[in-house]
């Protein structure tokens, strides 16, 4: 179901496409990628210059290479378009820190701790944000969902739908169904 109609005339000032892919490496590794770009609908002046009309104010990239186990091999960010070149695109090669962190184990706690605050660049960071759900997606392409391996399900307890105790689980996974929800 798409969104109500607005309810008041309005024009679009501002554009960000976010763009992730999950691609299977011939290593037996997997590359993650993600890209964002912003820009303006107008002609938009900043203080380091004017950016015309559909111009990229940020176009961001970030990639991870990591094992099945959703570990980090390696990670590089570049910086194609910014407010403010020369200053922007030196955080890039700090997010090579990622390196070492799995995607699933407190991953988002790590990167906020790493590069909270002026230690980052806050559409890198965002970017990386979409990284775990991306893999996830990217592994689901190569693994049934209904595998009967005897290892629960990846896509279980990850999220309210697909929850041990929900009718959904109950219905899809019976096998991994729990029962009603205690409390």
């Amino acid at each position: 179901m798409p969104l109500p109609a607005p309810t008041a005339e309005r024009t679009r000032m501002h554009v960000r496409s976010v763009q992730l892919g999950g691609y299977k490496r011939n290593d037996g590794c997997w590359d993650i990628e993600a890209r964002l770009v912003d820009f303006k609908e107008h002609d938009y002046p900043l203080s380091s210059g004017l950016r015309k009309r559909g111009e990229a104010v940020h176009d961001i990239s970030v990639r991870v290479v990591i094992d099945a186990q959703m570990n980090i091999l390696d990670a590089s960010a570049c910086i194609d378009a910014m407010p403010y070149s020369g200053y922007c695109d030196q955080i890039a090669p700090d997010y090579s820190q990622l390196i070492g962190l799995n995607l699933f184990h407190g991953f988002r706690t790590a990167v906020k701790n790493l590069f909270r605050s002026t230690r980052g660049c806050s559409h890198i960071s965002e970017l990386v944000s979409f990284l775990p759900t991306a893999a996830l997606q990217t592994f689901a392409s190569d693994v049934r969902d209904s595998d009967d391996s005897g290892h629960k399900p990846y896509q279980l307890d990850r999220c309210h739908a697909l929850e041990s105790h929900s009718d959904a689980v109950r219905r899809y996974y019976p096998r991994w169904y729990r029962g009603q929800k205690p409390g």
